[in-house]
């Protein structure tokens, strides 16, 4: 199995119910050369990729209209859902559970 796809982000331990799907559905999306996401009010996006278990990435994006960047990695679980996490740069390191969603 790979990280490859579309994940709809679930759950974000340790922040308000809600703020994951503030402005849009949060996500990560896993493509072959890239990938983006969403969530709260930050999007981000990164290079690189592939077809793996696991992944990490450096990534580019804003955050209430701000520049920011930052580092991420994502892993898939034995029971099939993701598990990862979304890091600022000199900030915050965001967790993140999601599940594929069902058109990927």
């Amino acid at each position: 199995m790979s990280v490859l796809g579309q994940w709809r982000i679930v759950e974000l331990p340790g922040y308000e119910d809600g703020y994951a799907d503030m402005v849009e559905p949060a996500y990560i999306l896993f493509e072959a050369t890239g990938g983006v996401f969403a969530f709260g009010c930050v999007t981000g996006a990164f290079a690189g990729g592939g077809d793996h278990a696991a992944i990490e990435f450096d990534w580019n994006g804003s955050d209430e209209m701000d520049e920011v960047c930052g580092s991420g990695w994502a892993e898939l679980q034995a029971d099939g859902s993701l598990r990862g996490e979304i890091s600022f740069h000199a900030g915050d390191a965001i967790p993140f559970n999601a599940r594929r969603w069902p058109t990927s």
